[in-house]
């Protein structure tokens, strides 16, 4: 009896009962708190990516493998809804997958899409006959037997679907559930923090390239006028590279107008130039922060180097034009009493023989007129009011017509002529006269330079061959003064010349070059100081007679 009361006293007091389960009670509470304590790391882990550039795959990878240990699943995805398409983008283990990482999802019969819209848990065993949803299909072929699908909120709105499947048909506990229901509430947090940090690169991106992509020069000034971005014309523009830069040089010239935007918080504009010829125009725009105080300038410069040469060329076209104008009616003018001069001169000579002491004179004014004759038509071929007339002819012809009107001349300044001329030079399809005009010009700048020139032996030499099958070559060289090598580029132009202004116009090589180009040939110079010139001209064996 006694010993009743002693067991009944022990089973109240709960003696007898702590010393049969105190171990297992023990065991039981290590073991929650050390779930409670993975769950805490894996949500720690979700919630530490928020502050951190760390992308969506990444954070999944570090929470799957403590989220195996605690919570028991064969295959976990996630999907992502972006414009209204809901997309696969995460698979663990990566190959456990039946369609492609990034395909949609239909939004009729989906598992998924039911989970999202009615923002609700669903626990759903795939051998049920009576189920249908367009995911069973694929996650069948996978040997899966449940899937969980849990939807991911975020501030009311759906972006997004976790699945975990499992091989087996084991429930999901209450406390499972739960637990995973906040991990989707911390992985929404991380999933819209990480779609928004890929939106800013995106933009930031964008920007970059755009700001790359533009042909002029920009560049960011701070309040201090430094130089805080620029884009790659900038780097071509100043040659840019590891060993040295220019870009001081470009700071420089753009700072007194930035400091002036700055002070008057107003867009400025100048004229810019440089040393390598280039001129520029600069436009500076303030840059302005929510408070509307200009924290930043933005030069934008535009190289106008090339428009400036086109608006000279433009106008220099349109005096050009003015003088074509002028010269074709002086031509024309002239053309007259020219007329008068060479008949009459022609009909004098007919009848005195050589012996008379007039026949000379008279023999001047023809040549002389005739000369004229080729002036005027020069001047109207420059003012392009004048056909030329193709025919076969010889450039070595040519070379002895223009010596017998220049000889003369040249030989009394003391100056040396030698020819040597190719023997059976092939014949060209061309305008001899305008040919010979060519000639004329060629051996008058010779003389020119040569006159200049202190050497005593004077010289000038004319070479005809046709090396090249295609072309024949016709020279003068002299041993005159030369050209400097930076105007070698300009002799052409017109009117460009270092004669006094009653020696010379500057439209001789211009007017040689011109007939030229209509004969499809070009004149190459070549030439050294003190040293002398040759100009060649180089002109095809073979021409189109439809001209």
């Amino acid at each position: 009896m006694l010993e009743d009361k002693h067991e009944m006293i022990a089973l109240l007091t709960g003696v007898k009962s702590s010393k049969k389960s105190y171990y297992t009670e023990l065991k039981k509470t290590v073991e929650q708190l050390k779930k409670k304590n993975m769950q805490l790391e894996i949500i720690n882990e979700v919630m530490k990516s928020i502050k951190i550039d760390m992308s969506l795959g990444d954070i999944l990878n570090n929470v799957v493998d403590k989220l195996r240990v605690l919570v028991h699943f064969d295959r976990l995805s996630l999907l992502s809804l972006h414009n209204d398409n809901l997309t696969l983008t995460n698979i663990y283990p990566e190959d456990s997958h039946y369609i492609k990482i990034g395909s949609a999802i239909p939004n009729e019969h989906s598992l998924y899409w039911s989970a999202l819209k009615n923002r609700q848990i669903i626990f759903q065993r795939l051998n049920d006959s009576y189920s249908s949803f367009y995911e069973k299909e694929y996650l069948t072929v996978l040997h899966l037997r449940t899937i969980l699908v849990l939807p991911i909120y975020s501030k009311n709105k759906g972006i997004g679907v976790l699945s975990i499947g499992r091989h087996n048909e084991s429930e999901w506990g209450m406390d499972d559930l739960a637990f995973l229901e906040q991990l989707t509430d911390h992985l929404a947090v991380s999933i819209e923090n990480a779609q928004l940090y890929n939106e800013v690169l995106r933009g930031k991106q964008e920007w970059e390239d755009t700001f790359k992509a533009v042909d002029d020069m920009i560049l960011v000034f701070d309040k201090d006028l430094n130089v805080v971005q620029f884009n790659d014309s900038v780097k071509a523009f100043v040659n840019i590279n590891e060993q040295s830069s220019d870009l001081p040089i470009l700071e420089e010239s753009c700072k007194s107008l930035v400091r002036e935007t700055f002070y008057s918080k107003k867009p400025g504009y100048k004229e810019i130039y440089f040393q390598n010829n280039s001129t520029c125009e600069l436009y500076t725009y303030p840059v302005y922060n929510n408070e509307q105080q200009v924290y930043g300038v933005i030069a934008y410069i535009k190289d106008v180097t090339e428009k400036r040469k086109m608006e000279v060329q433009l106008l220099h076209s349109g005096k050009l034009a003015a003088i074509g104008e002028m010269a074709a009616g002086i031509a024309h003018e002239l053309n007259s009493p020219l007329t008068a001069i060479l008949g009459n001169s022609q009909l004098l000579l007919r009848n005195i023989t050589s012996s008379d002491p007039s026949f000379t004179l008279l023999n001047d004014i023809k040549n002389c007129g005739n000369r004229c004759k080729q002036i005027i038509k020069s001047l109207l071929t420059f003012s392009r009011q004048d056909e030329y007339v193709f025919d076969s002819c010889s450039l070595n012809e040519a070379v002895e017509q223009v010596l017998n009107l220049l000889k003369y001349q040249l030989e009394k300044k003391q100056i040396v002529i030698k020819c040597l001329l190719q023997e059976n030079l092939p014949f060209i399809d061309g305008s001899q006269p305008q040919i010979e005009q060519i000639i004329i010009n060629f051996l008058l700048n010779a003389r020119d330079a040569l006159e200049l020139s202190s050497r005593k032996n004077k010289e000038i030499i004319i070479t005809t061959s046709s090396l090249q099958s295609n072309e024949v070559h016709l020279s003068v060289k002299d041993n005159g003064i030369g050209i400097e090598e930076n105007r070698l580029s300009e002799i052409f132009h017109p009117f460009h010349t270092t004669k006094e202004t009653e020696k010379g116009t500057g439209l001789g090589l211009s007017v040689s070059i011109g007939i030229a180009k209509t004969h499809r040939g070009t004149i190459e110079v070549s030439s050294k100081l003190n040293k002398g010139s040759t100009f060649t001209l180089k002109l095809p064996l073979q021409q189109s007679k439809n001209r």
